[in-house]
């Protein structure tokens, strides 16, 4: 019975949906049946991931889980511009931004807010989150800000040195953080009690699946998910265009699709008392999203036949700053209450206000 749960269909059938349904146009009969396999993907890979986590332990399957999304994603957004897509020169900046603005904001807003029904604080380990968000803070600015502000190439465009200097820094500072996370202090990324005390195990059963077998699958669920999302993607663009919407919004519709599994597992760890794993989820995947985007479509740019346009418009680097500050602010004392996560919540809907109505 186990062979045939629907975990394990589920991802499959989705991957045969999307070989038989690749580069074609599809009507909206079969629109709707993959975006059925796309949120069934979703699921499955949120619970394939929590399996590996239980045998792997933390933080190595919060980081797994970010690393897998984000590669696929760097692969959808790459895909993308070299086939053209709408505003393609602008789409992996608006997809990063959104990135890290969902995940900021979204994934420790929700958390927070589903942790606080437990209780009236959340407690995590501040010295942890507050390197990841460190590292966060400087990926963004670095990859995201200074292309608007240099004037060695005019407009929000890095010189190819720039580009590759911005490469090599955002590689090397993830590196960086990964060694860290999983080596000499690895017990920062650890949850917490209320009083400080790190906690090494779980208090759920370890599930009988095989740590392989689910490594598999996760992977094939996430196939599933960008690769469905692509097949969606164009629909999503003519709706934008016929709702008049700007473009951007197509970037942050990908983001909040590609994200779905993160901020499941985010939730579902906040409601098991887990916030440290919900702040791992958060911050892992916004610093995966940019450490590994912009080297990938660094090397990419030297066959797109457009400029990659990165820097951010001075609504959104405003968005930026307060979200760093206000996460500063949340992260630095180690425990959260319910009005941070309206704070987080508020930030959210404001950027999501702004980008249909900038």
């Amino acid at each position: 019975m186990r062979s045939l749960s629907w975990t394990r269909v589920v991802p499959i059938l989705a991957v045969i949906v999307l070989a038989l349904t690749w580069g074609r146009t599809l009507p909206p009969a079969l629109v709707g049946v993959v975006t059925l396999f796309l949120a069934g993907s979703v699921l499955a890979a949120v619970h394939h991931a929590e399996v590996v986590a239980h045998h792997v332990g933390e933080p190595f399957g919060s980081l797994l889980l970010a690393v897998a999304v984000t590669v696929i994603e760097v692969a959808l957004i790459v895909t993308l511009m070299i086939a053209g897509a709408t505003a393609a020169e602008t789409l992996a900046r608006d997809t990063v931004f959104a990135a890290v603005i969902l995940t900021c904001n979204g994934i420790v807003g929700l958390s927070i807010l589903v942790g606080t029904r437990r209780g009236s604080v959340v407690s995590f380990n501040a010295e942890g989150s507050g390197a990841a968000l460190a590292t966060v803070a400087t990926l963004s600015t670095l990859g995201l800000v200074l292309p608007t502000f240099t004037t060695s190439h005019p407009g929000p465009v890095f010189t190819p040195a720039q580009l590759a200097f911005a490469a090599i820094t955002a590689l090397a500072l993830y590196g960086l953080f990964v060694a860290m996370q999983t080596g000499r202090h690895r017990e920062y990324f650890l949850p917490v009690t209320a009083d400080g005390e790190v906690i090494e195990g779980d208090e759920h059963e370890t599930p009988s699946a095989g740590a392989a077998s689910s490594v598999a699958l996760l992977l094939v669920a996430l196939v599933a998910v960008v690769g469905n999302a692509k097949l969606v993607s164009p629909t999503v663009e003519r709706l934008v265009d016929i709702a008049g919407l700007p473009v951007s919004v197509v970037g942050v519709v990908i983001a909040m699709l590609i994200l779905l599994p993160e901020t499941l597992a985010a939730v579902n760890a906040a409601r098991r008392g887990r916030m440290q794993i919900s702040l791992n989820l958060a911050f892992g995947s916004a610093m995966a999203s940019i450490g590994l985007t912009i080297p990938t479509i660094a090397v990419a740019s030297i066959w797109l036949p457009m400029p990659l346009h990165l820097g951010l418009d001075p609504l959104h680097i405003v968005l930026l700053a307060l979200t760093c500050i206000v996460t500063v602010l949340t992260v630095v004392p180690g425990r959260a209450t319910l009005l941070q996560a309206g704070v987080h919540l508020a930030l959210l809907a404001s950027y999501l206000f702004l980008a249909i109505s900038p």
